[in-house]
């Protein structure tokens, strides 16, 4: 009895890894576009579809066909080819402020502090989700094409280094690139020195 509980269990979970896909997708644009010819008009649909496994890849990709499903399903697999790796701050946020541009498409991206949530517009806000971005405020300063949109967000977050990737760049540690902890603020020296004078006069 114990050993069929077992293959019961692994051919359970067997199921469930099966079931739940690696990549989650997200569907941010879809257009209806038609042909005149001589019988009348023929209709067609381009989706756009971004991907992601929400711990660190993104990617987007489009997709034409006559019928909408087909569109998704096209656009879904060139996104699957087209995934891109972005590290991030613990696994919530990016390591510093970059700025991405594509055609007249130009956007802003900032890191921000835990419980901040994702403040972007609809096509930057779904790049985020599928990417695992916790926390991030994003702004669109160009095109409002969700197309030019994407591949402004994307081209930023290609252009994303973290401190490790710079470290190994430069033949430092880690340590040496992050700013130090135990410098005192300004405001405190200038205290000491005040306090100093006053003793003297």
């Amino acid at each position: 009895m114990a050993e069929r509980e077992q293959r019961r269990d692994r051919r359970d979970d067997r199921r469930e890894r099966e079931e739940t896909p690696e990549f989650a997708d997200r569907l941010v644009a879809i257009n209806r576009v038609s042909k005149t010819v001589k019988g009348g008009k023929r209709f067609g649909f381009a989706a756009l579809v971004v991907v992601g496994d929400q711990r660190g890849r993104v990617g987007f990709g489009k997709g034409k066909a006559k019928e909408v499903p087909e569109a998704i399903r096209k656009a879904t697999e060139q996104a699957k080819r087209s995934l891109v790796r972005v590290p991030l701050r613990d696994g919530r946020t990016l390591h510093h402020d970059i700025e991405g541009r594509h055609g007249a498409g130009r956007v802003v991206m900032r890191t921000a502090v835990p419980g901040t949530g994702i403040i972007a517009g609809g096509p930057m806000r779904a790049v985020f989700e599928m990417l695992g971005v916790q926390d991030v405020v994003a702004k669109s300063l160009g095109s409002q094409n969700p197309y030019n949109m994407i591949r402004a967000t994307i081209d930023g977050l290609k252009a994303e280094a973290s401190p490790r990737s710079v470290a190994n760049r430069r033949g430092k540690k880690v340590a040496e690139i992050l700013p130090s902890q135990d410098v005192k603020p300004a405001n405190a020296g200038g205290a000491e020195v005040d306090s100093a004078a006053l003793a003297e006069a």
